[in-house]
């Protein structure tokens, strides 16, 4: 079934009816705009419309969240806190529907300096067939099983309303369902404003995309989709919104400005200061009662998160085989253990693989040891790998040989050599198998190997590449200090060839800096 609503005139007869107390008739319009057949049950209406009110970034990419503020069950709803109390709307009586749930959500902007938050009362109500006999139909019912949710901004006036909403007093969402025929209908309604333009194109194209939203995510429920992509498993949302809110409004607009590569500023701003706030709130969890340790970020391309992380206070440095046009301004000294520059060009040659040979590659001009880094960190430092690509499979490795926690976020596929590749599928035939997925699982499947605990978190920064893999736990009665590595890096395809594709790299790395490069 295709979502292909009819549109309803503004004089349309009206499909939900509020009224007031006793024997009071309609007291307040509501004017049906789109109305749509359906294939799914009330159960799944009910299901789909509690996760838009959690997550109102479904229908609006200018909204993070939505803070719930208040809420209960049953048709007698508890006193709203006097603090949220202000311009909040009495709850409206619908003819035959009995009130089911009653939720205060506080609307959360995602640029604050342009849009305020707003508090929203969301209502369920429910009208159910005669419990007696369900085929016995009445002529309120006519064997019809009806859902409506109501959303009711706390504002008084339309001018009160920020970009973000519709400016409407209120927005209706009825789902109908006749059970002996398997078959339903959705629509939606708006409570106008006296002054407000019920042809105003945004408001009709605002109710066609709310009516669509939940049509598409309804009947993907009734095909058997099952969400395979879960957000905010380790941090709560709002923590790391909030930071993020913070940083960019402290960082975004000078980087944006002063951006000296020639990339997509906003993209690598936005998703790098999307990286710093998780790895805030993640620290913040993990040395509550001890110091911070220091980090390292392999592989750092740009700079640019390692400058975040430093402004904001946390020591640690990066490196990687080429230098770029960004660390002239964002390189600092003093933030590693026995000071030097926080960004360094270096090409990473752990000890797996054999250092024979170097010595003779090096000559007046390049010195290959110089160039070069073994993996080994100071125990406990938090290594950072974000879409370090060849550095990637060797991240949970070198955590493991210097006992520290780490994060990788993988991008492109390469083996241990340092050549790409396709990682193998997955084991388990229930996951994906496209190649990122693959990546992923492969990487994962070394860090369990290596002897680690693997968190996974999908990220909530601009990239498709977004997921992130946690080591900061040992698996139950692992030791580090027993770990084969040898026999690890053999398991998964051995080390041949590194060291030529190192000394290949690291002298490109030492060419004159006036050789064009890009970014990874």
């Amino acid at each position: 079934m295709s979502f292909e609503p009819s549109e309803l005139a503004d004089d349309a007869v009206p499909i939900v009816f509020q009224h007031g107390e006793g024997d009071a008739g309609v007291v307040a319009s509501w004017r049906p705009r789109f109305r749509q057949e359906c294939t799914f049950p009330p159960a799944i209406f009910t299901s789909v419309m509690a996760n838009l009110i959690k997550n109102p970034n479904i229908n609006s990419s200018l909204l993070f969240r939505a803070d719930v503020l208040h809420e209960n069950e049953g048709s007698q709803p508890r006193a709203v806190p006097p603090e949220l109390a202000h311009n909040a709307p009495e709850l409206p009586l619908f003819r035959g529907f009995e009130l089911q749930r009653y939720t205060i959500r506080r609307l959360i902007p995602r640029n604050p300096q342009v849009d305020r938050p707003i508090d929203q009362t969301c209502l369920r109500y429910e009208k159910k067939l005669p419990a007696s006999d369900d085929h016995c139909h009445d002529k309120d019912n006519n064997g019809v099983e009806s859902t409506l949710v109501v959303y009711l901004p706390h504002v008084s006036s339309e001018a009160e309303m920020p970009f973000y909403h519709p400016k409407v007093q209120g927005i209706a969402l009825l789902h109908e369902w006749t059970a002996a025929e398997s078959r339903g209908a959705i629509s939606i309604s708006y409570q106008f404003f006296e002054s407000s333009d019920h042809s105003a194109v945004k408001l009709t194209r605002t109710a066609y995309q709310l009516l669509k939203v939940i049509f598409k995510h309804g009947q993907g429920r009734v095909a058997g989709y099952q969400k395979r992509v879960h957000h905010d498993v380790l941090i709560p949302q709002a923590r790391v919104q909030n930071t993020y809110t913070a940083l960019k409004k402290k960082y975004a607009r000078v980087l944006i400005t002063g951006w000296a590569e020639s990339t997509d500023p906003e993209k690598h701003v936005f998703e790098d200061l999307g990286i710093a706030a998780f790895m805030i709130e993640l620290w913040a969890d993990m040395y509550k009662t001890i110091p911070f340790p220091g980090f390292v970020d392999i592989g750092c391309g740009n700079g640019l998160l390692v400058y975040i992380l430093n402004q904001e206070g946390f020591r640690g440095w990066g490196f990687d085989a080429r230098v770029r046009k960004s660390w002239a301004a964002y390189n600092t000294v003093g933030q590693q253990p026995g000071g030097g520059d926080s960004l360094q060009q270096l090409v990473l040659l752990p000890p797996p693989v054999s250092r024979a040979g170097i010595s003779e590659i090096s000559s007046d001009d390049f010195a290959a040891e110089e160039l070069t880094h073994d993996g080994r960190f100071p125990k406990g430092t938090f290594i950072i790998s974000n879409h370090a690509d060849q550095l990637t499979p060797w991240t949970p490795i070198l955590a493991a040989m210097s006992d520290c926690p780490f994060i990788m976020i993988p991008c492109c596929s390469h083996n241990l050599t340092g050549a790409r590749q396709r990682a193998p599928p997955p084991k388990d035939k229930a996951k994906a198998e496209s190649g990122y997925a693959s990546l992923v699982q492969w990487v994962s499947e070394i860090a369990r190997d290596c002897g680690w605990e693997v968190e996974q978190e999908m990220l909530r920064i601009p990239s498709t590449r977004n997921t992130a893999l946690i080591g900061r736990t040992q698996q139950p009665k692992f030791d580090f200090s027993s770990l084969d590595i040898q026999e690890i890096v053999d398991r998964y395809g051995g080390t041949a060839g590194y060291l030529e594709a190192v000394v290949k790299l690291a002298k490109k790395s030492a060419a004159p800096a006036a050789q064009k490069t890009t970014e990874h």
